[in-house]
């Protein structure tokens, strides 16, 4: 393209020549389409794509710059000579925000004066202004209908740049015909429309929304077809030596539904029923919308104008269109909403992408189907496991094969359909030959975990130190020998059963349930010491080790039993509708590195509460003054603590090592191949999570003190909370999904199943440290009001020392600021941000809690009042969200 010449296509038709400015637009397609079988159609617009469809010929033009337009004008002179039978002047500035803009001065009023100033050195024979409807003042009943010479009153600022352009066409149009052709809102039959597809998607979604409307329910405003206006405009061509020099035309429907009835249509062509709609008072309405755009920070599609305008009605009388160019509409929009709706219902993602509209809340409602693999097509593996660090599936000693079944790679895939299926079992045998190396370690960890006890030293009351015999008295436990030798019973039995299932995992009929068997045993280890309150380290760590040991060996590192082979073989890793993948190695690694933090503090708070160790590590909390212990130590032997009948601090143990294994188990594409094992990961660590922070941070009320150690397992299980939910969001989304389409929810939840969209990320993300945090980060974000509101969190867990607080309000200040902390830090995942709204309560409560509560002096009390407004308005903004989106999930990112 050179010298603002786009294409060339089109140069060669006959017949007279029309220009169409914002050529490559919506209507635009329609006029060429019409005027191309009989005139030469040249589409003006601005550089770049989408070029005007064929047959139009297309030139560069800037209707905001003098010298573009004089230049593009020049390049219809040198190609098309100086006679020019119609101008369709359709390029315009538009936006739904209602607010003054310069750009409708500068596009619409001064780019048509730039362009009708250029065109009087021509022989135009006709100017046709694409104008609105919406120049006049609406009627006041929808008894009253709109014409031509009805008044001029545009209410906001799109039709007021109309009107304005109209004026300066009415001064500046010298001997060129105009005509000011005021359209109704253009549809087709796939909808087009802002206004209406907004009202149609809605209903679709079960908006609560949907069943709201602030003017009058009977409130309607004509419309018309595209294909109809197209007509009109070839007739406005056509006939153009038989109008007037200067006419207002208005084109539209003159029969227009209400809203209430387009309401009922779309309901019952969408869900067999009329859609409910409830009036309700605009101020209501207005403020409800200025809350969540401008509070909440929100971009939703209602703006305040609309509310004001929603009592409007339009319904033209189109007397003159009939009498100038015979034109009637062939169209009505009532009787074809049915087959917008139906368009919406047979592609639903295509009709969301064509009308403007979020795509990805509708991604899982198309008609998705397992696809097979195709020839060269990337399998799933190409995510990675997270042990090989998202390396791809070309390593084969990679744990993504260890955690998935030894997915084929890429260049095993060259295969396709019904045929491919002997062949994928042919390369899933190899690979799991391959990894049958761990089948055979568990039967040699069995061994060693059934002769331990023949190597540990006798344990007995007089070979374990001062805290073991403590321990046994204070808990009213059974001898030490006698928990010693249940628990070396314990280890030889267990240690048998993993030889006995390990040996069957071997066997092609008994492998499936044998690999569990040998899981569920690991299980047992690990609380096999605790049931039976280990009086020996030795013990305790070697069943810790060889239960994650065979964990790993029997479920991880060999093909995992019962995935569905279909769902293995399927290469999409990214859920429809998303942007990421929410399973990459690079999201799950946060986890695993807060999981080890918490594993290695709890460790040493069970060998404590064990008797393992005489003391606690603890460099800040004293505790109470009357007990020698430490904070720490008051904490994990606190009546509390005693109301567990077995070692809470060994609970944690077990539930990090658990969250450890889960967390490195699968690959990228996990969400839909083990949702059986994202759900129980995602209940460890955001339910389970939570509780356990509540608890940690209720302490110093119910006991009296602080622990460093407890405080840090804390923060760790709090960072991965955020990191987790968006994965078990994803997961969600492809059960609810499976369930839609009629698939066996049960056996899908356990052994997962292919899906027929979304996409393949095989990238590697783990290969710099920048690359990490780019994955890592997905889905997160850290606004500064989440940043404040964290700071505020922190200063009120310190009023005790700041301002001196103590009592009821002391403890107050505690718990909500450690609160406030949680909620702002699980909101930082965008999939969560509408939890800190909870923020707003916690806000509310600070106000008042200085006038109900003791304990708080004057600065105390104005600092919490200040804290709880901070909070309040700190928590109503959204903030500035990513570029991620989570299919159906992004309406909940408020």
């Amino acid at each position: 393209m050179t010298d603002g010449k786009r294409s060339e296509a089109g140069s060669g038709q006959g017949g007279e020549v029309v220009l169409i400015t914002g050529a490559s637009g919506f209507i635009a397609a329609a006029l060429i389409a019409q005027l191309g079988e009989r005139y030469t159609v040249v589409g003006l617009d601005r550089a770049g794509p989408p070029d005007p469809p064929p047959p139009a010929a297309a030139i560069d033009i800037d209707l905001g710059s003098d010298e573009a337009v004089r230049v593009a004008l020049d390049e219809v002179r040198a190609r098309y000579g100086n006679r020019i039978a119609s101008v369709i002047h359709l390029a315009a500035y538009y936006d739904i925000t209602g607010d003054p803009n310069p750009l409708y001065d500068k596009v619409t009023v001064q780019g048509t004066r730039r362009l009708i100033d250029g065109l009087q050195s021509f022989e135009v024979r006709q100017f046709v202004f694409a104008s609105t409807m919406l120049v006049h003042k609406p009627t006041p009943t929808p008894d009253e209908r709109i014409n031509e010479d009805s008044p001029i009153g545009a209410s906001w600022a799109y039709p007021q740049s109309k009107v304005d352009a109209e004026t300066l066409l009415h001064e500046r149009h010298g001997n060129i015909p105009v005509v000011y052709m005021r359209a109704a809102g253009v549809y087709d039959d796939d909808g087009r429309s802002a206004f209406l597809a907004q009202q149609i998607s809605q209903i679709y979604e079960h908006r609560l929304i949907s069943h709201f409307y602030p003017g009058m329910l009977c409130a309607a405003q004509s419309s018309v077809h595209r294909d109809d206006l197209a007509d009109a405009v070839l007739r406005l061509v056509d006939r153009r030596h038989e109008l007037p020099s200067e006419l207002p035309l208005l084109i539209g429907e003159p029969d227009a539904p209400g809203y209430a009835e387009i309401q009922d249509i779309v309901g019952e062509a969408l869900h067999g029923e009329g859609w409910k709609t409830i009036r309700i008072p605009q101020p209501l309405a207005k403020a409800g919308i200025i809350l969540q755009n401008e509070a909440l920070g929100s971009d939703d599609f209602i703006q305040p104008w609309m509310i004001d305008s929603s009592n409007d009605h339009y319904i033209l009388d189109i007397s003159r269109a009939r009498l100038l160019l015979g034109w009637e509409p062939k169209h009505r929009l009532r009787d074809t909403l049915p087959t917008i709706v139906a368009a919406l219902k047979r592609h639903p993602r295509a009709w969301y992408r064509n009308n403007k509209l979020n795509e990805n809340l509708v991604a899982w409602h198309d008609k998705l189907k397992a696809e097979p693999v195709a020839p060269g097509q990337q399998p799933a593996a190409a995510g990675g496991g997270m042990a090989d660090m998202d390396h791809g599936a070309a390593d084969h000693s990679s744990m993504d094969h260890a955690a998935m079944g030894h997915r084929p790679g890429a260049a095993d895939m060259a295969m396709t359909g019904h045929g491919a299926h002997g062949d994928h079992m042919a390369i899933m045998d190899r690979d799991e030959r391959r990894a049958r190396w761990a089948l055979y370690a568990n039967i040699g960890l069995g061994l060693w975990l059934a002769s331990s006890p023949l190597i540990y030293d006798s344990v007995t009351t007089h070979s374990v130190g001062e805290a073991a015999r403590f321990v046994t008295i204070d808990r009213g436990l059974p001898s030490i020998e006698w928990r010693a030798n249940a628990l070396a019973i314990s280890d030889v039995v267990s240690g048998l059963a993993i030889v006995l299932f390990g040996a069957l995992s071997l066997v092609p009929r008994t492998k499936t349930w044998a690999q569990w068997a040998v899981a569920f045993v690991g299980i047992w280890l690990f609380f096999a010491p605790l049931i039976f309150w280990s009086p020996s380290a030795a013990q305790y760590n070697n069943n810790l080790l060889i239960g994650s040991a065979v964990i790993a060996l029997s479920v991880l590192v060999p093909m995992m039993p019962g995935m569905s082979m279909a769902g293995m073989m399927d290469p999409k890793n990214i859920p429809p509708g998303w942007t990421y993948s929410p399973s990459t190695d690079a999201q799950r690694l946060p986890i695993v590195a807060m999981g080890l933090i918490g594993l290695l503090t709890s460790r040493i708070l069970t060998a404590y509460q064990l008797g393992h160790i005489d003391g606690v590590w603890e460099p800040f909390f004293a505790g109470s003054l009357s007990d020698p212990r430490n904070g720490t130590e008051e904490i994990i032997t606190s009546d509390m603590s005693k109301a567990w009948p077995i070692p809470d601090g060994g609970l944690g143990t077990v539930s990090y090592v658990l969250e450890i294994l889960m967390a490195v188990m699968g690959t990228r594409d996990r969400w839909r191949t083990m949702p059986w094992m994202v759900t129980f990961f995602g209940i460890l660590v955001i339910p389970l999570g939570v509780i356990s922070i509540y608890f940690i941070i209720s302490q110093p009320i119910v006991i009296g003190t602080w622990s460093t150690l407890a405080l840090i397992a804390a923060l760790a299980m709090l960072i991965m909370i955020p990191f987790a939910l968006d994965e078990v969001i994803a997961m969600g989304q492809f059960l609810l999904w499976a369930r839609r389409q009629g698939k066996p929810l049960i056996r899908t939840f356990f052994q997962g199943d292919a899906i027929g969209a979304g996409a393949v990320d095989a990238s590697d993300a783990m290969a710099s440290p920048s690359t990490f945090w780019a994955d890592a980060k997905k889905g997160l974000t850290l606004p500064w009001t989440l940043t404040a509101s964290i700071v505020i969190g922190v200063l009120l867990m310190l009023t005790r020392i700041l301002f001196g607080t103590e009592g009821g309000m002391a403890n107050s200040d505690h718990v909500v600021g450690a609160l406030v902390i949680t909620v702002a830090i699980i909101a930082t995942a965008e999939v969560a941000r509408a939890l800190r709204l909870i923020n707003v309560a916690f806000g509310a409560w600070l106000v008042a809690a200085p006038f109900l509560l003791d304990g708080v002096g004057h600065l105390g009390a104005v600092a919490s009042v200040v804290a709880g407004i901070a909070l309040v308005g700190l928590s109503f903004p959204r903030g500035k969200r990513s570029a991620e989106h989570y299919a159906s999930w992004d309406k909940y990112v408020i």
